[in-house]
């Protein structure tokens, strides 16, 4: 996972998430490929076709967020936010600051 922007980078961001703990390893570390997988647990080693759906509805889900962080990005800080409801209201604040961003950066479907 890319650290400064979360984005699923390899299967590894997928396989953190079937199962708690130290569960998995790679035969080789250097070339960490579905065929290269290893179980430490005891457990069923899940299908490529399983790690793969996984991994890309990861990623999928990301592009589908990125408005999500792109708003983030733009909306003031919480204190210049709060002080301009203080000064002008909820309804005010809506049109002048949130409504702009979230038009900017519209939902995906």
């Amino acid at each position: 996972m890319d650290h400064n922007t979360g984005e699923p980078t390899h299967i590894e961001d997928y396989l953190v998430t079937v199962r708690k703990g130290c569960w998995f390893g790679w035969k080789d570390s250097k070339n960490k490929i579905y065929e290269n997988l290893i179980v430490h647990d005891g457990g069923d080693k899940p299908s490529k076709e399983e790690v793969e759906a996984g991994y890309k509805a990861m990623c999928d889900k990301w592009v589908a967020e990125s408005y999500v962080r792109s708003r983030q990005e733009e909306y003031p800080n919480w204190t210049e936010q709060l002080d301009y409801i203080y000064h002008n209201g909820i309804e005010k604040w809506k049109t002048d600051m949130v409504d702009p961003v979230k038009a900017k950066y519209p939902k995906s479907s």
